[in-house]
């Protein structure tokens, strides 16, 4: 690992560390040299991550909370800047997604997807940057979607929140750009995890997904390391309320028919 790439001697913070792609950012991370906080709300699966950390000679620490419990995220927050966890990078990975056509959806579906993907989002930015700025280094980067340029039907709630992603992550680099610390984005296109299983995982809508994409496939969770190590390392300091898409080249995505669960293409 190149000095420029290096995380030695830097603490990372992932969300939705116990699967999926939250997984392979904390691996990710640790092989660039970083010491790892995991948190999710399964302690178990937690513990095996934080097990695969320490065998790549790394510290792993586990911190339970509920992305939708607003309290909870913010208690936890407090109480590593408390601490004095040494919190260098945060990646804002747990999300949720639930498809549903809008005059099926719920006030309730709407605000509990605005908790997990933006309000959790907005209060670990706030807690945990305050001792980065006080650092003055640090690095943020929070999970949008390839949907937050653009609409999707069956999806409203969700892609509202990833658009609200975008323009918080955006305004935290305001914020925080006078003080050292760079706030950007991901957007991940359908990556092989749990959450892509709806589509991944439903022939006649994989291949309607797959022949959007332009390298003509889904991603491997391994694949997003690289783009989070960079934004998370020395290469990335002049970069900052920036969006970088890691979707294989998903195209024509307003033109996509959607099967809904149950149902046929519209």
């Amino acid at each position: 690992m190149t000095a420029l790439f290096s995380l030695e001697g830097r603490t990372a913070m992932v969300t939705g560390a116990s699967r999926g792609l939250g997984r392979a950012i904390a691996l990710g991370l640790a092989d660039a040299g970083a010491s790892l906080i995991l948190a999710a709300r399964d302690a178990a699966k937690l513990g095996e991550v934080a097990d695969e950390v320490r065998a790549r000679g790394r510290d792993a620490r586990i911190v339970t909370f509920d992305l939708a419990d607003m309290a909870s995220v913010e208690a936890a927050a407090r109480r590593l800047v408390d601490e004095g966890a040494p919190i260098d990078i945060l990646v804002n990975n747990g999300g949720i997604a639930e498809w549903g056509p809008l005059h099926g959806s719920s006030l309730d579906h709407w605000e509990r997807t605005f908790d997990v993907n933006v309000s959790a989002i907005y209060l670990l930015c706030r807690e945990l940057s305050k001792p980065m700025a006080e650092r003055g280094w640090g690095r943020i980067i929070n999970f949008a979607s390839y949907v937050a340029g653009t609409g999707r039907p069956n999806l409203s709630a969700y892609v509202a929140s990833k658009h609200a992603v975008l323009g918080l992550t955006r305004a935290v680099a305001a914020d925080l750009a006078p003080h050292g610390v760079t706030c950007n984005a991901i957007a991940p296109g359908i990556f092989l995890t749990d959450m892509a299983a709806p589509t991944a995982g439903h022939p006649q809508r994989a291949k309607i997904f797959r022949d959007a994409i332009a390298i003509g496939r889904f991603g491997d969770p391994a694949e997003i390391v690289g783009p989070v190590q960079f934004l998370a390392s020395e290469a990335s300091r002049y970069v900052t309320g920036h969006m970088l898409p890691v979707d294989g080249g998903i195209a024509n995505i307003l033109s996509l028919p959607v099967v809904v669960e149950g149902g046929s293409l519209d």
